[in-house]
């Protein structure tokens, strides 16, 4: 069953929610955030843009604003989002979508694209597919463009080399790749210290991005050249584009 709905497409309209959890779910997610995307409760608690800006110390709207200006004022062509993400993201991502343009939304999880359908307009240009980001099944070139977005950290490194090495595979040549993700904060950062206890605790693998540069986990195709890379909030985000 999984399988066959991990190659369908969910146009806004026709999603219907698929639950309770029975679906092959990776299990790192299903282990370590069943409280914060699996959960049907979870979801309902953490989609809510005061938490979302929150739990990013006020920095949510200048993180999504920034990830959208890297890809200009509109997006024409093909755009890809891998995984939903809580509070307005996609909505802001939908109103720079041009007359033509299309957007594509990746997520494992059912209940986590059931919960974005009832955030979208009916007839935005937008499809919903049930897809693992680590093995997404596209063909080559598909995208003009792709943003992952509090993504990364969440993910086991061979995961996430996948997913960069996936997502870098269905962007065209000339098309662009925004990263935004955890950084490591500066030495004096005052919330450095909770961090690293925090993301020890509720996110394990998110202090990879703090000991490691996300270009590390980039195919080796990608150039150094190819990849610009800004840290907000004393370092302890970033983004990174990268040119296909």
């Amino acid at each position: 069953m999984f399988r066959d709905l991990k190659t369908q497409a969910l146009p806004v309209e026709d999603i219907t929610p698929v639950w309770p959890v029975s679906l092959d779910i990776p299990n790192y997610l299903q282990e370590i955030y069943w409280w914060a995307y699996v959960h049907p409760r979870a979801v309902k608690f953490f989609d809510r843009h005061a938490l979302v800006n929150l739990i990013l110390f006020g920095n949510y709207r200048r993180l999504r604003d920034n990830a959208l200006a890297a890809l200009g004022n509109e997006l024409p062509g093909r755009s890809l989002q891998v995984a939903c993400v809580y509070g307005d993201f996609t909505p802001s991502v939908a109103a720079r979508i041009p007359a033509g343009g299309s957007l594509d939304v990746v997520d494992v999880l059912p209940i986590q694209l059931d919960n974005l359908r009832r955030k979208l307009p009916v007839k935005a240009p937008i499809t919903l597919y049930q897809r693992d980001s680590s093995a997404l099944g596209f063909e080559d070139g598909r995208y003009d463009q792709a943003l992952v977005f509090f993504l990364l950290h969440e993910q086991p490194e061979a995961v996430r080399r996948e997913t960069l090495s996936e997502v870098m595979r269905v962007v065209r040549p000339g098309g662009r790749v925004v990263v935004v993700d955890y950084h490591r904060p500066g030495l004096l950062h005052p919330l450095r210290g909770f961090m690293r206890l925090l993301l020890a605790k509720l996110e394990p693998y998110a202090l990879d991005l703090w000991r490691h540069e996300v270009a590390e986990w980039l195919p080796d195709t990608v150039t150094p050249e190819q990849v610009s890379k800004r840290t907000f909030f004393g370092g302890l985000y970033q983004q990174l584009v990268i040119r296909r």
